[in-house]
């Protein structure tokens, strides 16, 4: 205790004693708890023990930290933060019947929600979740759960039989002697979710045979009518008599009452102050329409959204500038943008829609109008369709870094590492287990405990890599696209075996392929090898043997990609383009419409686009037949099947690399390329304009 300064009691229980202590090193309150041990059982020291043990096994912003534990004067000292706001049931005592407001409540549930997940990861029970074990800060703002002294460490996912915890907060099936497990937990944060909205216990009796009796029957009054339907059906699900139907962390986490109150705990809370956004129906004075919006997908109406009258985007000189061409579309076109000081970071596109991230964390997409909407044709007299942007709705709170699109649905990833999903769930693609559509974006909620790093999606399948380089893989599973070692589908994340030696830091997803690239530069591929367009193909000697289709993951070995360091891929339907740490750029596959820009060896090796040798890429994009690539001096060069503008310039000569020339972009000189997408026989691409100080950039 020569560290430590005890200032006052504030606490004794069954096992010992609690001070109120400063650290003399920087003068900071602490709690230290005082346990006797020489005189206690066995099982008595264990729990002490037990309490150190799960306290150090735990690192989480909402609950109590631990600092040391040290024996003294024949106790056990644990030392852990103090948290100066008093108890969660101090502070309902304190409300003297007035009511929280809803918002106040999710507030602190969701902070519950985000420790006791974390505690379950662990494979810990706490086993006496109650409100006088949730601290609050100073500010009553934060919570803090502690008092893990009887809490149960799980061997494996096995069940626990020990009878204990606060009777009021106990579950049924603990009442009944039955084996438990984290859904005790959950009927526990029930309990403490119910006197957060009524001020008073769910059970209480004069007895604990009458208390017993309650909480079997499950009988507790309702909330008051003040609250939403849809917190009093969350309360109800988690005090459901039937622990297998009761929700699980994940769950409750992705109900849609809980998760904007999850977002704002993952992006605003704590964060520094910044100054708010224009929103959009203020932006650059430009002209606004509220339209019936129709699903591309379904049909079916989806909502109302603002859209901006794209004569007006065009007007003010944007910070960053889309281009678009193919599909009909012959040369590159520019499309409009929500505003002026638009800063575009990431763009995608798929066979039918179009997406973008902004700088300040916003994703849009460009629409067609709805079934009635008046909205003008063309822009500026060219052929480019009335693509119209539109802010992804419900996502005040969230901030998005990266989107990819796939047929007919889109995945979109915030700077929390959580991955939403919306649009067409066939094929299961959007991860939410099951086939069904979703008009608004919606969590993978099996990926919930994960931070996601990156996401690729496929035409009809998705690839998402954490940043603990763990891949996972989800869609159609034909042709052995997800890695899993067989072709079955799945329609929610399948963790994907790899090679240990290797660490995933990307994914790319094909047509019927995927690639992994890795820490090392090295290519992992799976699914359909046809025209070796994964470079699978084994070539002993003179002899190639040729790999039509593989289930798992496999190291690409053969020369050239087998012996480069892999900086970047992009695949398309039946070829693949791979850029080297020096910027030089393969390509492999068919070259049927020449989209490799070289001549196909005999072997069908890949091979070096010689004609862009002296150049350095940067950024390469595959369509179904046509390849583009980027050069560091801003050069777009495009070659492969020239149909329906899929190059950007009128040239028949195809099979050669040549450049693509962007219209003039009023009064920008420069432009440097943030992104590029290609996809079927699209080409989207995101430029900013370059100021004139010698910055390298695409000359228009």
């Amino acid at each position: 205790m020569d560290k430590y300064e005890k200032i006052r009691v504030v606490g004794r229980g069954a096992y010992g004693t609690v001070f109120l202590c400063r650290r003399l090193s920087d003068k900071k309150l602490i709690i230290i708890k005082q346990i006797p041990v020489e005189q206690m059982t066995k099982e008595e020291r264990q729990a002490a023990l037990n309490e150190v043990k799960v306290l150090s096994m735990l690192d989480h912003p909402n609950i109590i930290e631990y600092y040391e534990n040290f024996l003294e004067d024949k106790a056990l000292m644990i030392v852990m933060e103090y948290a100066q706001g008093g108890t969660l049931f101090e502070f309902t005592q304190q409300r003297n019947g007035q009511l929280l407001e809803e918002h106040d409540i999710l507030r602190y549930f969701v902070q519950m929600l985000l420790s006791l997940q974390h505690v379950h990861s662990k494979q810990i029970l706490h086993r006496d979740l109650k409100s006088q074990n949730i601290l609050l800060d100073r500010k009553r703002e934060i919570i803090k759960i502690g008092d893990f002294g009887i809490s149960k460490v799980l061997s494996s996912k096995s069940k626990a039989y020990t009878v204990v915890g606060t009777p009021c907060y106990i579950s049924p099936e603990l009442c009944e002697g039955k084996p438990y497990n984290q859904k005790s937990d959950i009927w526990a944060l029930g309990c403490v979710l119910y006197e957060l909205a009524s001020l008073k216990r769910a059970f209480e009796a004069g007895n604990l045979p009458a208390l017993i009796l309650k909480i079997m029957r499950g009988t507790f009054s309702p909330i008051s009518d003040q609250y939403s339907p849809e917190l009093r059906a969350l309360i109800l699900s988690m005090l459901h008599l039937d622990p297998n139907k009761r929700p699980d962390i994940n769950h409750i986490m992705a109900d849609p009452l809980v998760i904007s109150h999850l977002f704002y705990m993952y992006t605003d809370m704590g964060m520094v102050p910044c100054k708010t956004q224009r929103p959009l129906s203020s932006m650059s004075g430009a002209k606004q329409r509220i339209v019936h919006r129709t699903s591309s997908y379904t049909g079916k109406g989806t909502g109302v959204g603002i859209f901006l009258d794209p004569q007006d985007v065009l007007q003010s000189k944007a910070l960053s500038s889309v281009y678009t061409w193919g599909g009909g579309i012959m040369t590159p076109n520019k499309l409009p943008v929500p505003s002026s000081d638009t800063q575009i970071t990431q763009i995608s596109t798929g066979r039918s829609q179009k997406g973008a991230v902004t700088k300040n964390g916003r994703l849009f997409v460009w629409e067609a109008p709805g079934i009635g909407a008046d909205i003008p044709g063309a822009i500026d007299g060219s052929q480019c369709p009335a693509f119209v942007p539109r802010y992804l709705e419900g996502q005040s709170a969230v901030a998005i870094q990266h989107v990819a699109c796939g047929d007919l649905f889109t995945a979109c990833l915030t700077d929390r590492g959580i991955l939403m999903t919306f649009g067409s769930g066939a094929n299961g693609c959007l991860g939410h287990g099951n086939h069904h559509d979703v008009s608004q974006a919606k969590i993978v909620e099996a990926l919930l405990g994960y931070e996601v790093a990156q996401v690729s999606c496929g035409a009809s399948h998705v690839l998402a890599v954490t940043n603990e380089h763990e891949v996972f893989a989800w869609g159609r599973g034909d042709n052995g696209r997800l890695g899993l070692g067989s072709q079955e589908s799945h329609n929610s994340p399948q963790e994907v075996p790899l090679p240990e030696k290797y660490k995933p830091c990307s994914v790319h997803c094909g047509v019927d392929g995927s690639v992994v690239l890795t820490l090392e530069r090295k290519m992992l591929c799976c699914g359909n090898n046809r025209f070796n367009k994964l470079s699978l193909d084994v070539t002993t000697g003179s002899k190639v043997q040729q790999i039509d289709e593989v289930n798992c993951f496999t190291l690409v070995t053969a020369p050239p990609i087998g012996d480069i360091s892999v900086k970047s891929v992009d695949m398309g339907t039946s070829h693949t383009a791979a850029i080297s740490e020096d910027g030089q750029l393969y390509t492999f596959g068919t070259n049927q419409f020449g989209q490799l820009g070289h001549d196909v060896c005999p072997d069908r090796s890949p091979g070096l686009v010689k004609t862009l040798q002296m150049e350095r890429v940067t950024h390469v994009g595959c369509g179904d037949t046509f390849t583009v690539a980027i050069t560091e001096k801003g050069k777009i060069y495009s070659w492969g099947k020239p149909a329906r503008g899929r190059l950007g310039r009128n040239d028949p000569d195809s099979g050669i690399p040549k450049q693509v020339r962007l219209p003039l972009d009023l009064l920008d000189e420069t432009l440097e390329v943030t992104s590029l997408s290609c996809s079927h026989g699209i080409t989207l691409l995101a430029a900013k304009p370059v100021q004139s100080s010698g910055a390298v950039g695409i000359q228009v």
